[in-house]
């Protein structure tokens, strides 16, 4: 035996057991991260503000990890005047889900002054991001992005080659303050939040300073210049591309340069190709590109708004060939698709299925199905979302405390409607019942069951207007099933739905008069928010929350509690 081991055997399989223990290494790997949460003057679109940073930078610092490792980030809050939690967007806090981070169903907020620390292990490759959780926060500048590798020599290995890849963080800025918009939101009559002044990639946007208040406005800064993405000719590249916009659908583009879609929500799509890509807040794409266009000019990247009628520029940044000059493109930026082009959009959803070599099937029936009418509403003369004509409030002390602790009366114990009068609601015509209630209740699911939600879509309280919205769930990726235009009708939909390959998501557009069916197993213990990723749409009520295996938790940390009912004991 010992001689078959000599010479290349041996070799060999030293290679093999040196490539396993890199992978159980990698695996093993715990990644520390020091954040201090501070509000900081920022000039992201060359018009100065307030803004939340870490470690006085917006956006974040992008969270690099392999498949496997372990995070811990060390969380002070140094804002002295708000409260702060972070959530962990696509990460689905196996074992963990007081890590979620989501103020009033995992956690108490991290007071001023205060230090918190998440731990949570980072179980699949992809592309994913973090933002505050509380309020309206997300919009004033927390944020960042999450790259996972994909473990060495693991099943989730990417079917798809590049050469270099790059990140790109999408997102849409207000010159008022967070505290305005709440405030405006909340009021009779509403002061609704408006149109982005900006459009900001990789945190970065121009603002025309001629519309600026005096002094306010400097187009020189560096901080506010369009970001370039080198690329060599020849060469294919990698895009990672998340949106964390606060209200804007966008159209994002590369000039001149075609995409092929290949990830979404951190699982490989079978490969399609778009001249642009609609994104939705929440969602996370990669898409190769290849630099083989004249390497003697640069080119734009462009975002733009779609689902609504823009009144903010287009985004930009720039693609750069060596040989080009460092000047702006000599074209115009593109204008990307018509706003309400909803059809494209709607396409884009229909073809976003799983790769051929990673289809994850789905259970083939559900054990129970919720649906779930979206519409605008009113409670005591205040615009409203609700689900079922029930809009959504936070509790004052978290679901995942309340249950594990046993406190009563920490909220509503009847849960909302899980059906609505399917058959005869009109979804093009005004809510005929414009006033709803509000209820702190939630969906208790049977641990291990297998649940399909489909959101229906309707029209507003206004005459002929239905706006798309992105739905995130916390704690689980689930199968769309399918995706209509029109009223969803339970006889006959469900024989459409995709059984045979389709994507794994956290985040899913509902379009306009439209219907979206997903499908997930209960199979994580604790509490989930289910939510439209519009910040002012889930401030206004437009979310749920799931509870499935509160009793598989395991002991609480005393850190997430402190408010509400759960003050003064651990």
């Amino acid at each position: 035996m010992a001689a078959s081991l000599a010479g290349p055997g041996r070799r060999l399989l030293c290679c093999l057991f040196l490539c396993l223990s890199l992978s159980a290494a990698a695996r093993a790997a715990t990644l520390h991260h020091e954040w201090e949460i501070s509000y900081q003057f920022k000039s992201p679109d060359c018009v100065r503000k307030l803004a939340v940073t870490i470690n006085g930078q917006t956006p974040g610092p992008t969270i690099r990890a392999t498949q496997g490792n372990t995070v811990v980030v060390r969380v002070s809050n140094s804002l002295l005047t708000e409260n702060v939690a972070i959530h962990w967007h696509g990460i689905r806090q196996i074992g963990t889900p007081w890590a979620d981070g989501t103020e009033g169903v995992t956690q108490c907020p991290i007071l001023p002054g205060d230090v918190f620390t998440y731990t949570f292990a980072v179980d699949h490759p992809g592309t994913y991001m973090y933002h505050a959780h509380y309020g309206m926060q997300r919009s004033a500048g927390l944020n960042g992005m999450i790259v996972v590798a994909a473990a060495p020599g693991g099943r989730a290995a990417e079917p798809f080659a590049y050469d270099g890849e790059h990140d790109i963080l999408l997102n849409d800025w207000w010159h008022n303050s967070t505290q305005e918009q709440a405030t405006g939101l909340a009021s009779v009559p509403i002061r609704w939040v408006g149109e982005p002044h900006s459009l900001l990639i990789n945190g970065r946007g121009n603002f025309n300073c001629s519309a600026a208040a005096a002094g306010t406005c400097d187009a020189t800064l560096t901080e506010c210049a369009a970001p370039v993405f080198d690329v060599v000719p020849g060469k294919t590249y990698r895009f990672r591309i998340a949106s964390l916009t606060s209200l804007s659908a966008l159209n994002f583009e590369i000039e001149g340069h075609p995409m092929t879609v290949v990830e979404a929500d951190g699982h490989y799509v079978k490969p399609f190709v778009v001249d642009s890509l609609s994104i939705y807040s929440g969602e996370t794409y990669s898409v190769l590109i290849k630099a083989d266009q004249d390497p003697n000019r640069n080119y734009w990247l462009a975002s733009n708004v779609v689902g609504r009628q823009p009144g903010t520029p287009t985004g930009t940044a720039v693609l750069s060939y060596p040989g080009a000059p460092r000047s702006p493109p000599p074209t115009p930026p593109p204008a990307g698709r018509a706003w309400n082009d909803t059809m494209y959009r709607f396409r884009q959803s229909v073809a976003t299925v799983a790769h051929p070599a990673h289809v994850e099937p789905p259970p083939p029936r559900a054990d129970r199905t919720i649906l779930l009418l979206n519409t605008q509403n009113k409670i005591d003369g205040r615009i409203k979302w609700a689900l079922n004509n029930v809009s959504f409030r936070l509790p004052h002390t978290p679901y995942l405390v309340a249950m594990k602790r046993g406190l009563a009366g920490a909220f509503d114990q009847r849960p909302p409607p899980e059906k609505y009068a399917h058959q005869t609601y009109d979804i093009y015509a005004k809510p005929p019942n414009p006033n709803a209630t509000s209820s702190d209740g939630l969906y208790r699911l049977r641990f291990g069951s297998v649940v399909d939600v489909v959101l229906q879509n309707a029209n507003m309280l206004d005459d002929n207007r239905s706006e798309t919205h992105p739905w995130h769930l916390h704690g689980h990726d689930f199968w769309v099933l399918g995706y209509g235009i029109g009223r969803f009708d339970p006889a006959v939909h469900p024989a459409t739905y995709n059984l045979r390959d389709p994507i794994l998501k956290n985040t899913v557009a509902v379009h306009p008069y439209g219907w979206t069916a997903l499908r997930f197993k209960a199979d994580n213990p604790g509490v989930w928010a289910f939510h439209c990723h519009i910040e002012a749409h889930f401030f206004m009520g437009m979310g749920i929350v799931f509870e499935e295996g509160i009793e598989r938790v395991t002991e609480l940390p005393p850190e997430i509690m402190g408010c509400g009912k759960a003050k003064g004991g651990h």
